[in-house]
């Protein structure tokens, strides 16, 4: 009875979540970014005031984490196409120009801090080196625009 009782407030807390907060946010790769921005970084615990205030401190964190990990693991089974297309949704939706952003993420690697604590190395790894080839890609079809070249001469790069 007590599972039951505790996964009724951590299911509703990530129902919450997922309609109020992820329905709004446009794509996996801007999921991973905001939930992982709900991690406290000197100590991994996540934080959510509002989910808190609503569910309770351990059951936010909870919903936060499980979220997290689930949006991750979508985005490493994606396809280099879907995961190029998933980082030029979030270029598109930035505030910097995507020559900038490709480059503060080339040079920073600010993606690394995205991953949740709990993936194990190989799945890292397969997710960071997925992310370098898709800053490729879009670097690519980014300078091939700027050139007025056609973007379907990008077709082979990705497999098709």
């Amino acid at each position: 009875m007590a599972d039951g009782a505790l996964f009724g407030p951590v299911q509703s807390a990530r129902d919450d979540l997922e309609r109020r907060t992820l329905s709004t946010i446009h794509g996996d790769l801007a999921r991973l970014i905001y939930l992982a921005s709900t991690r406290v970084y000197n100590s991994g615990a996540y934080h959510h005031e509002g989910l808190a205030a609503r569910f309770g401190l351990d059951q936010a964190r909870e919903a936060l984490q499980t979220a997290h990990c689930n949006v991750f693991r979508r985005l490493v089974s994606l396809s280099l196409q879907g995961l190029v297309g998933e980082l030029e949704a979030y270029v598109n939706t930035s505030r910097e120009t995507p020559a900038g952003l490709i480059h503060a993420w080339r040079e920073l690697e600010p993606y690394r801090v995205a991953v949740p604590m709990e993936m194990d190395s190989t799945t890292v790894q397969l997710f960071l080196s997925n992310i370098k080839l898709a800053l490729e890609v879009l670097e690519l079809r980014q300078q091939q625009r700027r050139e007025g070249q056609p973007a379907s001469s990008l077709q082979p790069l990705l497999g098709q």
